[in-house]
């Protein structure tokens, strides 16, 4: 009878509680171009770079490395989240993230490329994805501020797709970058009142690319250019290497000196088959003038 009673207890304390108490179930950050919450998580495999080890010295909780989440923002991030503190999304919690500094992990990428960005989910949502990049006057050596980001997103998508744990989106990234710079990317979920903040380091390459065509276009060679072989690592293993033609000064004329040398002794050579095995003087050649529709006479 006792237990009855309790269990009875138990059950009108349990009605009481609001469902609404419960925390929000999402959950993610980028991991392509990689993030530094995601980097210096324990999955990301860089919490040892020196970046991450400050980041975590200074504050960072890596360990809930996807949950960077801020509610009832419904827009307004400029609003709300302060200059300096946009890759913690304004949380102490995670302040260690905000260091301005040149050594974070990297995500090496060609400017105006496409490409294929990853969000890991490890709980499912809805919302809509935003992605910014740093202004051309954006130094890795201050804090990240909201005039350092371009006002309108290069990238914009609703309900992504979700392949092998991840939000997938296919986009273009920004042209006209080189070097360091940040992809922020602010998640805005649809079903629940959170945001989600998040500084993905990159290097931007310039595009690979033909240079623009001269007035007048020198004649194709019959072999290609010689190039200079040089060392990349596997980030740069794209990078094309710099084009050398071989040839100094004096390259041309004597060129050119010796291709009229070979014209000159080409045409002596077929004059003199012509005279030596020819057909003497006055001989029809055997030769057909079309045209005239008669034979040519030598």
């Amino acid at each position: 009878m006792a237990a009855r009673r309790a269990l009875a207890a138990l059950a009108a304390v349990a009605a009481t509680v609001p469902l609404g108490a419960a925390p929000a179930a999402a959950h993610g950050a980028p991991t392509s171009p990689l993030s530094r919450a995601a980097a210096c998580g324990p999955e990301g495999g860089r919490a040892q770079t020196p970046a991450c080890r400050a980041a975590i010295a200074a504050g960072a909780a890596v360990r809930e490395w996807d949950n960077i989440r801020v509610a009832r923002i419904d827009g307004r991030d400029r609003e709300h989240i302060p200059d300096g503190e946009l890759c913690s999304g304004g949380l102490s919690a995670y302040r260690g993230l905000d260091l301005p500094r040149t050594d974070w992990p990297a995500t090496t990428l060609t400017a105006g490329a496409r490409h294929t960005f990853r969000y890991r989910t490890t709980i499912l949502h809805r919302g809509t994805f935003r992605y910014y990049v740093t202004t051309g006057s954006y130094s890795p050596k201050r804090v990240l501020t909201w005039a350092d980001l371009e006002k309108k997103p290069f990238l914009e998508v609703t309900d992504p797709p979700i392949r092998a744990g991840a939000y997938e989106m296919r986009g273009k990234l920004p042209a006209g970058r080189t070097g360091r710079h940040i992809v922020y990317v602010i998640w805005q979920n649809s079903d629940t009142q959170d945001t989600y903040y998040s500084c993905s380091d990159v290097i931007f390459r310039a595009a690979r690319g033909t240079p623009d065509p001269p007035s007048a276009a020198p004649k194709a060679s019959a072999s290609p250019p010689r190039t200079l072989a040089g060392t990349a690592d596997d980030d740069e293993s794209a990078v094309p290497v710099a084009t050398v033609t071989d040839g100094g000064p004096l390259s041309r004329p004597l060129v050119l000196g010796a291709a009229a040398l070979a014209t000159a002794l080409l045409a002596a050579a077929v004059v003199g088959l012509r005279r030596a095995g020819g057909p003497p003087p006055g001989r029809p050649c055997g030769v057909r003038n079309h045209r005239a529709g008669r034979r040519r006479v030598w």
